[in-house]
């Protein structure tokens, strides 16, 4: 389950980056929330709280 999740959090962060065309104008904001989500979700898994 959190091998999913974390493939998952890695897509999203890929998407959010601003050098696609459709996310341009977004700035860094939405790949920051994800890379610190997928931080979290990889320490969690690491420690085998999730």
């Amino acid at each position: 389950m959190s091998t999913i999740l974390i493939i998952i959090l890695i897509l999203l962060l890929i998407g959010a980056l601003p050098n696609w065309g459709y996310s341009r104008g977004w700035g860094y904001g939405p790949g920051g929330i994800v890379g610190v989500l997928l931080i979290i979700v990889i320490v969690l898994a690491l420690t085998g709280r999730l």
